[in-house]
């Protein structure tokens, strides 16, 4: 990963208030990239698509051996060299130009593939472009027609032919047919890694095979990646949950592993059965756990849940196969510190329950059709245990719930979905995770099972039942906005991220945010969130800062019975203009640019008051462009309940304000971190030597203030 010159990156989950959608100065929006994906060890030309893109004069990669320079000659255009030894996955870019640094968009790298592109005239069966087996297709989808590819296959070769188009945040939702030279109809599929389809198929003859897809709605100009391929293909492995520091042998379940050692086995998905072989699995490090980490080569893009979903509460890593030349054969795995169980399968009514341990950590497979499995155990310790099932997460596809049913027959309670949907940050999925109280000395038995009782090789889960600990996870996001954006920092001003917090284990303590690795001239204030879900966290620059891009590590800092314990925040974007819809990124990406107008800072930077009471503060403002004259509108940045400010505004000529911030009574003690947010009509033009400067709505956030809470005075 590329970093400043100092330190390296970690990130946190949080996200603030919805503000009205409103106009700002620019920021790059990075809409498409074409092509997706190229070959490990090959050069490859791709164009950019965007807003306020002029000016774009780099891509920024998450990996350091995959470079971008300009081709002078093509606006906007870039070649792209891919070092042979990148290894196959999926991979952030970032635009970098004037006005900072962009969202993300994701590049696959393969290997053991030959890269095609596609020539544009395979509108029609007849002149179905000619393609190599193994091949990698480049194509754009065009809006009232197919595209249709013709490969030679010989008799009993087993194909996989798979569509990456949603997987690689392109907006393709694509319908795809294999067809013989004749035109029968073989195989059709639509939705079978979310809206990208795959077809496995076995040649039933020597001849000339025809591919086609399109968009459902035929709309044009999405990318997709195309793949035909016979080379080895993982579809999941078993069991999907290894324990640190323990090297372990997994079983990997996939098509065309007799290259690998791989052997027929008894499981099959959509009628064409799955081989097996042995994976082993390297011990991963106890860091990953101290630290709360999900490590992944390949964005989890593939999963029947949104990619935030699936690895927001996820404590793991991916395994990869050696051999795999493919971009999407790393599999999620959860990694525990407990001892794992396997699903013993007599276990499907409560009298044949499998008896368990705690603390449990059992590793299961809904094998058909209404399969459910019992599992009983006997409490050792009175009080909340915490219940997680684990199967969105660690790609199955299961819509699991769970029943815990105790000795008497009493059904104790029911769980089902989780996670938090707030704004673009969609963390919320099917798997069920819970605290329930439990009686010391009495057995209970648990039913775990997918709720429209389906079943077969895709629908593995981990059911894990331990003692309630106190943690959490924390996670950020690009200030709320309806498009998606990178964080930026004009000179002399500030920006914020949103920041949302998953409570595990009953947690209810101080989360506080501090940044790592920062460029010069960049600063924060350690951010406290006490007992919330959400928060804001401010970057600003000083007015000399030099121009900087790179990546940033946010952590956070929790406290239970006086000790200290340190999680990742994890990094995550939006994906769509005006949609729900986000996933990870390996790092933060931030810039500083050029000076902003107008700047907002807090004093005292921190404070104590009691609950019940008001704070008084002074609001100072600097206008930073002497042509910006007009008022600025004060309001708070997502302010925890218990605290009340209302909306006031500084005139032309004021440069200072009272700040009083009403503490409710009822507030607990402790540490509140809070910002406010200024608007302003700002004169901007693009263009510098522009006389006419029309008004653009500015929004800036404070410097924070820490508001340290007593409890009322008796």
């Amino acid at each position: 990963m590329i970093r400043f010159a100092t330190c390296v990156v970690v990130c946190l989950l949080v996200i603030a208030a919805p503000l009205s959608g409103r106009a700002e100065l620019p920021e790059i929006r990075f809409d498409r990239l074409k092509p997706l994906g190229a070959v490990a060890g090959t050069e490859i030309e791709v164009e950019i698509a965007g807003a306020e893109i002029d000016g774009v004069d780099r891509l920024l990669f998450d990996h350091a051996g995959i470079q971008a320079a300009p081709i002078p000659e093509k606006e906007k255009h870039f070649r792209v060299t891919i070092d042979a030894n990148v290894p196959a996955g999926t991979y952030d870019v970032y635009l970098v130009g004037r006005f900072g640094v962009s969202n993300p968009r994701l590049f696959a790298v393969s290997k053991g593939l030959t890269d095609q592109q596609d020539n544009g005239q395979n509108r029609t069966i007849e002149t179905a472009q000619v393609v190599s087996m193994n091949s990698a297709v480049n194509g754009t989808v065009d809006g009232n027609s197919e595209d249709f590819y013709r490969f030679a296959a010989a008799a009993d070769q087993r194909v996989v032919i798979d569509c990456q188009a949603q997987r690689l945040d392109s907006e393709l939702d694509a319908n795809m047919t294999l067809r013989s030279a004749t035109g029968s109809l073989i195989a059709s599929s639509s939705d079978y890694f979310g809206q990208d389809p795959l077809i496995d198929f076995v040649a039933p003859a020597d001849g000339e095979y025809i591919v086609a897809l399109h968009d459902l709605s035929y709309r044009g100009g999405y990318p997709y990646r195309l793949e035909i391929t016979d080379q080895p293909r993982l579809e999941n492995v078993f069991p999907p949950v290894i324990r640190a520091g323990e090297a372990t042998e997994l079983t990997a379940y996939g098509r065309n592993l007799g290259s690998l050692g791989g052997q027929p086995s008894t499981l099959s998905v959509d009628d064409r059965p799955l081989e097996s072989m042995p994976l082993p699995v390297a011990a991963p490090s106890a860091e990953l756990l101290d630290w709360g980490q999900y490590r992944f080569l390949n964005h989890p893009t593939h999963h029947s849940t949104a990619p935030t979903a699936a690895t927001c509460t996820l404590l793991g890593m991916q395994a990869v196969a050696s051999g795999m030349g493919g971009a999407w054969d790393a599999q999620p795995l959860l990694v525990t510190n407990n001892p794992v169980t396997i699903e013993s399968e007599a276990n499907d009514t409560q009298e044949t329950a499998q008896d368990v341990v705690l603390p449990l950590v059992v590793a299961g497979r809904f094998d058909k059709p209404r399969d459910a499995d019992w599992y009983q155990f006997t409490v050792t310790e009175d009080g909340a245990h915490y219940f997680d099932v684990y199967c969105e997460r660690i790609a199955g596809r299961a819509d699991p719930y769970l029943v815990i049913v105790d000795d008497r027959g009493n059904r104790v309670t029911e769980l089902d979905d989780f996670g938090h949907r707030i704004n673009a940050f969609d963390g919320h999925l099917r798997d069920p995770s819970q605290s329930v109280n439990l009686s010391k000395d009495r057995q209970y038995r648990v039913l775990v099972q997918d709720r429209y009782q389906r079943g077969g090789a895709r629908y593995q889960y981990v059911l894990a039942v331990r003692r309630a600990e106190p943690d959490f996870f924390a996670a950020t996001i690009h200030r709320t906005n309806p498009n998606p954006g990178g964080a930026n920092v004009f000179k002399g001003t500030a920006t914020y991220l949103d920041v949302v917090i998953h409570q595990a284990g009953g947690y209810n303590g101080p989360v506080t945010l501090t940044a790592e690795n920062l460029p010069p001239g960049m600063h924060f204030q350690p951010t406290t969130i006490t007992n919330n879900t959400r928060g804001t966290f401010v970057l600003w620059a000083d007015d000399d800062a030099p121009d900087a891009t790179g990546f940033v590590r946010l952590i956070a800092t929790g406290e239970v019975d006086g000790r200290e314990f340190r999680r990742e925040v994890r990094p995550y974007t939006r994906v769509w203009n005006n949609s729900g819809t986000s996933r990870p990124q390996r790092g933060l990406a931030v810039a500083i640019r050029e000076r902003g107008p107008f700047d907002l800072r807090i004093e005292p930077e921190s404070l104590e008051v009691e609950a019940g009471q008001e704070a008084s503060l002074k609001l100072r403002l600097r206008r930073l462009w002497p042509e910006f004259e007009a008022k600025v509108t004060v309001q708070p940045l997502s302010f925890p309940g218990q605290f009340q400010l209302g909306n006031f505004e500084f005139n032309p000529n004021q440069t200072e304000a009272e700040l009083k911030i009403k503490v409710q009574p009822n507030t607990n003690p402790g540490r509140y971190t809070l910002s406010v947010l200024g608007q302003g009509q700002v004169p901007f033009n693009k263009d510098p030597a522009a006389e006419q400067r029309p008004n653009t709505l500015v929004s800036t956030p404070s410097r924070p203030v820490t508001l340290i809470v007593t409890a009322p005075k008796k």
